[in-house]
């Protein structure tokens, strides 16, 4: 065996492994053509990741229930993204390096054929455009900066909501008679009410009980759980379930139900009749008296709030008895003995125990229930006297009917009252918020009661003073971050100049489609401003490389750049884009919370993707030539100054 023993120098070496690892001709041929920074793609990459993963940092640190809610989001998607950054830089290049061939070997279709001709035709006509913008750039300019102002103003006058209002094919129902109704009064009403339902064709089963309520308010009211069925064979959803069985119910007199649909996402379950509350607080209780049925009554007169009610429970009916205390003493009879009897008849007493081999049973004494039904069963209770006489009740005493509260609700330490109202639909709850609001200014109520929204409305106020907060601290964390990756405070403002354009596509789909600016369609928009934004990244990151390494003066770089990334652009958009498709036209049980997200990012990317070829160009025009000025500023003013001394 013969061994042959090479030294290598570093130079050879080196020489040895350029030979072997050769790059593609292709790869030479762009090299040559567009510069280095035109094929290198890692750090546009690793800036378009970087900065999606900066718009989410905002949402990690949120604080509420909104926070808590997408917490987890955020995690998932940044986390996501990191490990396809990570396979975009090796595995991605390993599969093209073993998948791909070269363009001259390449043998396509009919559809390939056709669907590049089309392709080319776009291109062409995005070139011929692009040139006419870049000779009008100061209309441009103006275009982009109306975009800002369209945002803005579409933010203001969109209607605002918390959660989509969804169909889960339930419905839950809160019953409330007569305050002065009896329990088996109140028993026949609840089956009446429940037969009523079961024969609506919407209606799959119904499961009724009267007592207790939410909140357990009193024998006046009781609680029906309904299931629906498919909503292929019923054809309405649950909210036009409601309302017809609202208006087939309202012909029954001395008792309402209340229904509202079952959601998926309940925050801040405060317990009603209905799903949005306003309550009054007072540390009077005559106060709330008068003014809580006014507010009541003013409530019910706005349009759009349906099924308004309140659990101020004040009309109950008592039977207070009035002892002759003189003719009680000259029968001999003490109220000792009165007491006792009256608890003999109407109390709790234990007179004895039964004891069985397994079990004991409790003995109480009470009169027969037909002679509780109404105060005049009074009239048959007789007192023990002196001698074991039996004097009736009548003899020395009577009953006087009067009005009492059934039930003082608190909420903290303080009386309280709450009113709760659900919405009509196509009606935004920012809009009901705000009619509310006003209702309690329009009917004076008094320094001395305090109102506020409780429940899924006061989660909703808060979400709201937010909102601007978040997409703020959204786009200062994207600004910090690319301009640590570009070194530039310049290039930045270029890159975030795309994003009014996605907030005006997703605000105008938003309205188009009659959905609110809800909580899950600003996730959308938050999804947006890290997903829009790489256009412009690769637009500017190509035009830097072939400014620095090409010398190319800005325009042609631009221009240059505007058409090499038009394809990739246009890819990674669809891309984006038919993501969003299928929750945007998605169906089924709880599609509605996640419509909002799908509406507002194929809105905004299509939208975004007409102006920004257009706009971001002409942007990074003008930051070139401020940044520019400024140099040259900067240049003059730390230029040294030398005198002449003669």
């Amino acid at each position: 065996m013969e061994m042959v023993v090479r030294e290598w120098s570093g130079e050879s070496l080196q020489q040895t492994i350029d030979d072997l690892i050769e790059e593609p001709k292709w790869i030479q041929k762009c090299k040559m053509e567009f510069g280095a920074g035109g094929i290198f793609l890692p750090a546009t990459v690793v800036s378009i990741s970087m900065s999606l993963v900066a718009v989410f940092i905002p949402i990690l640190m949120m604080g509420g229930i909104v926070g808590r809610l997408f917490r987890e989001f955020a995690v998932t998607l940044s986390l996501a993204i990191a490990v396809s950054l990570v396979v975009s830089l090796t595995t991605t290049p390993m599969m093209c390096a073993k998948l791909l061939v070269a363009h001259d070997q390449e043998r396509h279709g009919r559809l390939y054929q056709a669907s590049e001709s089309l392709f080319d035709w776009v291109l062409g006509k995005y070139q011929a455009t692009l040139k006419w913008v870049l000779r009008h750039q100061a209309l441009t300019l103006l275009v982009t900066l109306l975009t800002m102002g369209a945002t803005t103003y579409l933010y203001v006058i969109i209607p605002k909501g918390f959660f989509p209002q969804q169909d889960t094919g339930r419905i839950n129902g809160s019953i409330v008679a007569d305050q002065d109704i009896s329990f088996q009064s109140m028993r026949a009403r609840v089956t009446q009410l429940a037969n009523m339902v079961t024969k609506a064709p919407e209606v799959a089963s119904v499961m009724a009980f009267n007592g207790g309520g939410f909140g357990g308010r009193g024998l006046n009211t009781g609680n029906m759980f309904m299931t629906l069925k498919p909503l292929s064979e019923r054809g309405l959803t649950a909210d036009l379930v409601i309302g017809k069985l609202r208006r087939a119910l309202a012909g029954l007199p001395g008792v309402t139900l209340y229904m509202q649909p079952v959601q998926d996402l309940r925050v801040g379950g405060r317990a009603s009749n209905a799903q949005y509350q306003y309550t009054l607080q007072s540390d009077n209780v005559q106060d709330l008296l008068v003014w809580a049925p006014r507010m009541l009554q003013k409530l019910k007169a706005l349009p759009g709030l349906l099924d308004v009610n309140s659990d101020q429970q004040d009309k109950g009916l008592q039977a207070g008895l009035v002892i002759d205390r003189a003719a009680a003493a000259r029968l001999g009879i003490t109220t000792q003995a009165i007491d006792s009897t009256l608890y003999d008849a109407f109390g709790q007493r234990q007179v004895s125990t039964m004891y069985t081999r397994i079990n004991q049973y409790h003995v109480v004494l009470e009169v027969d229930p037909q002679f509780w039904q109404n105060p005049e069963g009074l009239n048959y209770i007789y007192v023990k006297g002196p001698g074991g006489t039996q004097l009736p009740l009548s003899a020395f005493a009577r009953y006087q009917p009067s009005t009492t509260s059934l039930v003082v609700t608190h909420q903290g330490q303080f009386p309280s009252v709450t009113l709760s109202f659900n919405l009509a639909p196509r009606l935004a709850l920012g809009d009901a918020v705000a009619a509310v609001e006003q209702a309690g200014t329009d009917i004076g109520l008094p320094n001395s009661i305090r109102g506020s929204f409780q429940g899924t409305a006061q989660a909703f106020q808060s979400s709201l003073a937010s909102e601007p907060l978040l997409i703020a601290a959204a786009l200062i964390t994207v600004y910090i971050v690319l301009g640590v990756l570009y070194e530039s405070m310049i290039h930045p403002i270029t890159m975030l100049s795309t994003l009014p354009s996605a907030g005006v596509g997703a605000l105008l789909a938003l309205l188009l489609c009659k959905t609110d600016l809800s909580v899950i369609a600003l996730i959308g928009i938050i999804l947006l401003i890290g997903i829009v934004k790489k256009n412009a990244i690769m637009m500017i990151d190509f035009a830097l490389e072939a400014e620095r390494n090409e010398g190319n003066s800005p325009v042609d770089a631009i221009y240059q750049a505007c058409v090499l990334r038009f394809r990739p652009i246009t890819m990674t958009t669809l891309a984006a884009m038919l993501g969003g498709l299928p929750l945007a036209l998605g169906t089924g049980v709880g599609s509605e919370l996640r419509r909002p997200l799908g509406i507002a990012i194929v809105g905004g990317l299509i939208f975004s993707q007409m102006l920004t070829l257009y706009t971001t160009p002409v942007v990074y025009l003008y930051m070139n030539r401020w940044q520019s000025y400024f140099a040259r500023l900067r240049q003059r003013v730390s230029r040294p100054v030398v005198e002449n001394v003669g």
